[in-house]
């Protein structure tokens, strides 16, 4: 069966919360904030490849979803950055978003292009430390990635 024209919904990542976490320890006094950042959300990347002649694999997929970013820990540590998704398409490509507007056009093999932008995760509690704030109590949620509805033809 040759496919050459669908409409996808494309959700990318969204990013990791922020930790609001505080240090202790037995022989340090007064630790403070120690909430890491949370990790990038995952964007989804679609690249040319040569083997590929038709849109026959994406046909039955009504939503394409990339993975959340890990949410940031105590101790100062950082969520991981979620992986990208790639999806592989044919050679000559054109991505126009649901009004007919031109997203991009893959001309040659292994062209990549970026659809949808995963969200940046939020900050944790050590990054509103400031001299008039030693002991913050608050951080920041993920920002939520990018959502389209996309004709791929």
């Amino acid at each position: 069966m040759f496919i050459d024209e669908i409409t996808i919904k494309v959700i990318a990542g969204r990013g990791g919360d922020g930790c609001t976490s505080f240090h202790h320890e037995k022989y340090i006094e007064k630790g403070g904030p120690d909430g890491g950042n949370g990790g990038k959300g995952g964007d989804i990347i679609f690249e040319a490849n040569e083997g590929i002649n038709t849109l026959i694999d994406l046909k039955y997929k009504k939503t394409i979803k990339s993975d959340k970013g890990s949410n940031g820990e105590g101790n100062n540590k950082t969520g991981k950055n979620a992986e990208d998704l790639i999806i592989k398409v044919p050679v000559g490509t054109i991505v126009n978003d649901d009004e007919n507007n031109f997203i991009c056009d893959l001309n040659y093999n292994k062209q990549r292009c970026v659809i949808a932008h995963g969200g940046n995760g939020g900050r944790g509690n050590h990054s509103f430390k400031s001299n008039k704030n030693k002991t913050p109590t608050t951080s920041e949620y993920g920002l939520p990635g990018d959502e389209l509805l996309i004709t791929v033809n």
